[in-house]
C-alpha cells in the first residue's frame, strides 16, 4: 500500500480524558442500549446522523434509507461488535508508525467524526494533508461527490475524475 485516503476518520471514536474530538461515552452507551431495544429504529437514527447537517440532507437521507432497505436487514451481532470496536479502539499511539502518504478528508459539518479529529490525524501522521469539504457532513462522497472525487484523484495523481 503506497497511499491512504482517510475519509471522515478518527483514531479514537469515543471520548477519553485526553481526547475530546469524539462522541461522549454516555451517548455511545445510550446508542448501544437503544440498539438492543429497537435496532431497526436505532439504525434509522444512525443513518440520519450520517448526513445530518449536509447541505442536501433530506435527499441524501432518502437515498441512504433506500439503499439500506434494498440490502436486507443487518446482523444484530455485527452491529453490537461494531459499537464495541468504536467504544474500545484508540489508535492514536500507532499513527507515527504509518509511513504512507495520506489524504485526510473531513466534512465541515460532521458530527460523528468532527473535523478536529481529522486535523489531529493530518498533524500526527508523518506525511499527511487534510481537505475539509464545506457543507458536507459525515458522507462527503455522497453529498459532494464531484469535489470528493477531485480531491482523491488529485491526491492519487490520476484522471479517475473524468
Amino acid at each position: 500500500m503506497k497511499r491512504l485516503v482517510l475519509v471522515t476518520s478518527t483514531p479514537c471514536f469515543a471520548q477519553r480524558a485526553d481526547w475530546h474530538c469524539a462522541i461522549a461515552g454516555d451517548v455511545l452507551q445510550e446508542f448501544a442500549s437503544a440498539l438492543e431495544q429497537n435496532y431497526p429504529l436505532t439504525l434509522k437514527r444512525f443513518i440520519a446522523l450520517q448526513v445530518r447537517g449536509s447541505e442536501n440532507e433530506r435527499a441524501l437521507l432518502q437515498a441512504l434509507r433506500e439503499r439500506m432497505s434494498s440490502s436486507g436487514e443487518p446482523d444484530l451481532a455485527a452491529l453490537r461488535g461494531g459499537l464495541e470496536i468504536l467504544r474500545d479502539t484508540d489508535l492514536r499511539g500507532n499513527l507515527a508508525q504509518i509511513a504512507q502518504s495520506a489524504l485526510v478528508i473531513a466534512g465541515e459539518r460532521d458530527t460523528l467524526t468532527p473535523p478536529a479529529a481529522s486535523a489531529y490525524l493530518a498533524q500526527t501522521l508523518p506525511d499527511a494533508r487534510m481537505v475539509e469539504i464545506r457543507g458536507a457532513a459525515h458522507a462527503p462522497f455522497l453529498s459532494h461527490p464531484d469535489e470528493f472525487v477531485k480531491c482523491v484523484a488529485d491526491f492519487l495523481g490520476s484522471e479517475i475524475a473524468g
